[in-house]
Order: C-alpha cells, then structure tokens, then sequence
C-alpha cells in the first residue's frame, strides 16, 4: 500500500525542522542544550512507542507525559520563552521584510553609520581607564530598558559619548543605548548576570552586559575602568581584551563573539 506524499507534506516537514531549528538555537544561547537532546530523545521513544510498534499501554503513559512535560518546559524555560516571543513580535523584528527592498549600499552605509565614533570612544576610554558600558539595538526592541535612563536623542558622537561616562557625571554608572544611529538614552539599568561560573575579576559592568547579552539580542560593549580594557556581550557570550579593530570587526559584522571564543 502506498502512501500519497504531496506538498502538504512538505511543507509541514519543513515547518517541524525549523521548529526544532528555533528550539535548538534558543536552549542552546540558553546553556541548556543537553536538555534540548533529552527532549528530542523523549519524542523519538514516543513515536516509536504510539506509532510504529502501537503499544498501547507505553504508548498511553508516554500520551500523558508528553501532555505534562510541555507545560513542565513552560515553567521551567519561561524566560528563554518570553524572550524569544518578544523578538518574534517586536516590531524591528519584521524589519528584514523592508530590507529585501531597500538597497544594499544605501543600508550598510547608514546601519555602520556609529561604529566609528563608538570605537573610537572606547579606544580613549580605555587609555584613561574611563568605565563605560553601551548597548547597541539589534532587531529586538528596547524600550523597556530605554525608559529606565535618561531619554533624549542625540547623534552618535565620540566626544558626547566620552562626556557621559565621564568620571564626574551623573550617568557614568548607567548604561547607554544607541539604536538607529542614536544615542537614545543613557543612565540605563540592565538586568545582571547571576552565574557562579563567571569569572571573579568580572565587576558588575561585565556581569550587567552578559545579562543583557541573555535577555536580548543587543550587542553590549564593556569598558573596564579597573584594566582600561574593552570586552564585547553578544549573544550570551563574553569575549574580553579585544583591540580597537577587534571592536570594529565586531560591530561591523565581520567577525562574531564566537570567532574570539
């Protein structure tokens, strides 16, 4: 007997692999991919089980604990989760739609447009030991962390940008978010890495940028004012002591986090 196989099915085969595919990057910036492994062992035994040997009892034990066990992810995944859907319905995260349109030139010209200025702020702070600490926008939205700082807009200026983290200001200990080529806020308050495998010479600098690098998609650059140098957060990923090309490697998308890893 043979079994019709059309589009349908191929394009519901496609839709479950990049599901896994989704599920596989999330758990894995998560550090929880051993578990991502368990789960897909857990299913394959299941259809094994219900479907093609048809066990009836096994088959009905393992129908409950699948039932179970998503709520049971939800609880435990929850933040990965709400972070995921997050960047799934923001708004900048449809913005590849308007990017398919637009020309090349004309977007890498204006999407690099701050990453001279910002090395070129960090290469002084880090002579003078000046700590600093700037979240770059990706494609999730950062309002949330926008309004906890001081809101304003502003071009993306090197001396401006020296200016705020300035020793004597009173957004120096904050952090800034740039998106779009602006400055839009500064004094921020980033949520803060708690993990007991970071290292002890990480300050709360560091440990805020790697849990800002957890919670979203941004780019965080960390100026250590103890050993005046310039670590990058990106993707639940530190890299420190990078040089001012590194940073504008980095920036500029040539080389990733995972290259210096």
């Amino acid at each position: 007997m043979f079994v019709s196989f059309g589009i349908k099915d191929v394009i519901d085969i496609l839709l479950v692999a990049f599901f896994l595919y989704q599920v596989y990057k999330l758990m894995k910036s998560s550090g929880t991919l051993v578990i991502f492994g368990g789960v897909v062992a857990v299913i394959v035994v299941w259809l094994l089980v219900s479907q093609v040997l048809e066990m009836r009892l096994m088959g009905t034990i393992l129908d409950k604990f699948i039932s179970v066990g998503f709520l049971v992810i939800v609880i435990l995944f929850q933040d990965d989760i709400r972070r995921f859907l997050v960047a799934l319905g923001s708004n900048r995260g449809w913005k590849f739609v308007v990017n398919l349109f637009a020309r090349k030139d004309e977007n890498a010209e204006d999407k690099n447009r701050y990453i001279a200025p910002v090395v070129l702020a960090c290469l002084n702070m880090a002579r003078k030991k000046t700590g600093a600490l700037i979240v770059i926008q990706k494609n999730m939205d950062l309002s949330a962390y926008i309004r906890t700082g001081e809101i304003f807009t502003a071009e993306t200026n090197a001396r401006l940008i020296e200016n705020i983290f300035f020793k004597n200001s009173p957004l120096h200990d904050g952090a800034m978010i740039i998106a779009d080529n602006k400055i839009k806020a500064a004094g921020c308050i980033l949520p803060v890495a708690q993990n007991a495998n970071i290292s002890k010479d990480m300050g709360v600098r560091h440990r805020a940028g790697l849990g800002m690098a957890r919670e979203t998609d941004a780019m965080i650059i960390i100026v250590s004012e103890e050993r005046g140098t310039i670590a990058v957060a990106h993707n639940s990923k530190l890299v420190a002591s990078l040089s001012a090309e590194e940073l504008q490697q980095i920036l500029s998308g040539e080389k990733n986090v995972e290259n210096y890893s």
